[in-house]
């Protein structure tokens, strides 16, 4: 950006997720939302109605117009003949730029009709075919063939913007593996590190407490969807192997595939090793990371983890599995231990590892936190400002606009 405060753009945010803080794709288009307005962007957002209705309102300063939408469920949302909708909102809105987020159904729409108004177009991935077949219970004998189906219909979209962004180096490379043509650039997702920051004045039997977890023992904490290709079927079998340890995985989150995990875990009378307080709010979350002694990563399909970060701007060691985007963010014997992933076995000599280095947990907190820095919120924000800027082609400044230009907003329900 060009550091005249007077500069502003006018963004469209479109995605399959906005109203959901449960998943990746949802909490980093809020918070993008959320940051460009708070530095006197014009930011709106298209996502499909959790309701299934077309509404408007205005939250933290973005606009967020809901279209009507079919759930049907895993974070898809039917939202056919949108056509309209997205023409009134091009037409009133008057983007200076179309940010997708994904290569579903309103983003296609957004991205055709833009098109047609010779608008710039560009595009944030957080997709992986295996975040999909896993979920979908695909055959392993066909997910080669189903992979490649996806990458197709994904690049259908995406090799029609000016450009792309994706979370890390490694997801660049993922992207670049897959014949994307377009130039494609790694912004990280960001933290906000006025929220996830060390409180050691904290009492951590208080968050403890509040969620039954154990005043006694080592916590590891997991947080994010608890779906089937987190890895999180490999923690409770690494469970089995440390049950004698004094040491508790704590699962937090709502997903797909936590009921299957309770009965796993239930039936193997592992009640006091995994525990699953379900999903936690916003306001609890930086007060629960504060209140346990590491991080547990065992996902082998991050292609960032705003978790893992979070936790980090917490200052807590992290264990994470040694795949796709993970070994970014943490660093073997530094920030805390690699796994092998798929291992539960690994996963319990990291466990055993790091109990037996007590005396290292502060510094690689720190470690940690030193490292979640350079990925603080208003970092991300300002190179997508610039980023914008540079797919423009120039600084757009509010003194250009003429009055009769400013949308006008009614908050609605």
């Amino acid at each position: 950006m060009t550091g005249d405060k007077t500069a502003t753009m006018r963004i469209l945010l479109v995605g399959q997720s906005y109203y959901r803080k449960d998943n990746g794709q949802a909490v980093f288009t809020i918070r993008l939302a959320e940051g460009l307005a708070a530095v006197g962007q014009e930011v709106m957002v298209l996502a499909p109605s959790e309701k299934g209705v077309a509404s408007r309102c205005i939250v933290n300063g973005v606009i967020v117009q809901k279209a009507p939408a079919l759930h049907i469920g895993y974070n898809l949302n039917i939202t056919a003949f949108s056509d309209s909708l997205v023409e009134s909102v091009l037409d009133e809105f008057r983007p200076d730029i179309v940010h997708i987020q994904d290569h579903l159904f309103l983003s296609r729409t957004a991205l055709r009709l833009a098109r047609r108004r010779n608008l710039p177009v560009v595009g944030t991935n957080h997709f992986l075919p295996n975040n999909w077949s896993n979920n979908l219970y695909i055959p392993r004998s066909v997910q080669g063939v189903v992979h490649k189906a996806m990458w197709r219909n994904m690049l259908e979209v995406f090799n029609q913007l000016d450009a792309a962004t994706t979370p890390t180096e490694t997801a660049v490379a993922i992207l670049r593996k897959q014949d994307i043509r377009i130039p494609v650039k790694a912004i990280s997702c960001g933290v906000n590190q006025n929220e996830f920051y060390p409180r050691p004045d904290l009492d951590p039997a208080i968050m403890r407490r509040r969620y039954g977890l154990a005043l006694d023992r080592t916590l590891f904490l997991y947080v994010g969807r608890v779906d089937r290709e987190k890895g999180l079927d490999d923690l409770v079998d690494a469970a089995e192997i440390l049950k004698h340890e004094p040491i508790q995985f704590v699962i937090a989150g709502k997903g797909l595939y936590r009921d299957i995990l309770l009965e796993h875990t239930n039936s193997r009378n592992l009640n006091h090793v995994v525990v699953f307080p379900g999903f936690v709010p916003s306001e609890d979350l930086p007060l629960l990371i504060n209140s346990c002694d590491a991080f547990i990563m065992p996902s082998a399909q991050e292609l960032q983890s705003i978790a893992t970060l979070e936790a980090m701007s917490c200052a807590k060691p992290v264990l994470a599995a040694n795949a796709r985007a993970l070994p970014e963010l943490v660093e073997h014997g530094v920030n805390g231990y690699l796994f092998s992933p798929f291992n539960p076995a690994s996963i319990a000599g990291a466990v055993q590892l790091f109990l037996s280095k007590r005396e290292r947990w502060a510094e690689m907190g720190e470690a940690s936190l030193a490292k979640s820095r350079p990925h603080h919120l208003s970092n991300t924000v300002q190179r997508y400002i610039e980023w914008y800027e540079s797919v423009i082609g120039r600084p757009v400044y509010a003194q250009m606009r003429q009055p009769d230009q400013q949308m006008s907003v009614t908050t609605q329900g």
